[in-house]
């Protein structure tokens, strides 16, 4: 009697340890790159920005940037909580505005970001 050669079934056993190896690493580096970028979003936004400046296009489309982004800043304020004291420059850079001058009963709208 002859046994069968080993050959092909050790062939596949290899390529299994080798594909999951590979997506266990693959794994890892992701999860290692969506920490980063979590960390990068939770600081300052001119550390941020500056972070952002460098970072590969590649990456933003491998990594889940939305969902980390609403993680990382969503801050800590419940619907119907008064917003924290802030001061900002005007547009003419003439003055400055100050929240807590408006809270006297009226409501007061912040819109952040840009309309061009």
């Amino acid at each position: 009697m002859t046994a069968a050669a080993p050959g092909p079934v050790k062939r596949s056993r290899k390529w299994v340890v080798v594909v999951r190896w590979t997506a266990l690493i693959g794994l890892g580096i992701w999860l290692a790159l969506s920490s980063a970028l979590f960390i990068a979003m939770s600081q300052p936004p001119e550390v941020f920005g500056a972070i952002m400046a460098r970072t590969p296009l590649p990456f933003m489309m491998i990594l889940p940037f939305e969902t980390l982004w609403k993680h990382a800043r969503e801050g800590d304020l419940d619907v119907g909580e008064t917003a924290p004291d802030f001061r900002l420059p005007t547009l003419d850079h003439q003055g400055a505005v100050q929240l807590s001058r408006y809270r006297s009963g009226r409501p007061v709208v912040l819109v952040f970001g840009s309309y061009t």
